[in-house]
């Protein structure tokens, strides 16, 4: 037998206990990447205390349990920026998840940030779709521990449209957000909000779990 625990602080006996639900209702956050992404980047919280133990329990735990939890807290997030002026109107509303290498994504199970996106959407209504439109090939590497310079460059021409996807009227019609579960650089941000552009997606703001 495993022992329960929360996966925000270790609390015993519970798998999320309500402090740490509570802080994920903080207030989202405006970010100032040091690559400069062309729109604006919101965090729900700073990547420090329950929302960078959250994130690790979950990316490099097997934590899964808590998708739903940070779904609903993107969700929340999302209503507040909409409500802020933040986030366009429109009738719908495409979220895409950041791209993932698939060696990652592969160890922890599936892409975490595709997940919270879906989870998200699910809370958000119908009129919200996520689209798993982005890739990363595997000559990019992990960019654990490089500099914005060195994630620029290892992210050029390395982050792609999936062959497979095909914007719909849907998409087109509405705001796009590109989600993502942590923002360090802004790199990644960056380079996919440019990709989409090229293929006239063009996202109108990021939306990340927590800013570095």
């Amino acid at each position: 037998m495993v022992p329960t625990q929360c996966g925000g602080c270790g609390e015993p006996g519970t798998d999320w206990c309500g402090d740490c639900a509570r802080t994920l209702t903080d207030s989202p956050v405006r970010l100032e990447p040091r690559v400069e992404i062309g729109v604006a980047a919101w965090a729900l919280g700073r990547y420090r205390g329950t929302y960078r133990s959250t994130l690790i329990a979950m990316k490099e735990h097997g934590r899964r349990d808590l998708i739903g939890p940070l779904g609903g807290a993107l969700a929340r997030g999302i209503v507040t920026l909409s409500q802020w002026g933040e986030i366009p109107d429109g009738d719908t509303l495409t979220l895409v998840p950041a791209p993932t290498r698939a060696s990652a994504a592969r160890r922890r199970g599936g892409d975490p940030v595709a997940a919270i996106a879906r989870a998200s959407a699910d809370r958000l209504g119908r009129r919200v779709a996520v689209a798993d439109a982005l890739a990363t090939s595997a000559r990019a590497r992990d960019s654990a521990g490089l500099d914005a310079r060195a994630r620029v460059a290892n992210l050029s021409d390395a982050v792609y449209v999936r062959r497979r996807f095909v914007p719909s009227s849907r998409i087109v019609a509405g705001p796009v957000l590109l989600v993502d579960d942590i923002l360090t650089t802004g790199a990644t941000a960056a380079q996919s909000c440019r990709v989409l552009a090229a293929h006239d997606l063009h996202v109108s703001t990021v939306v990340v779990i927590a800013g570095a």
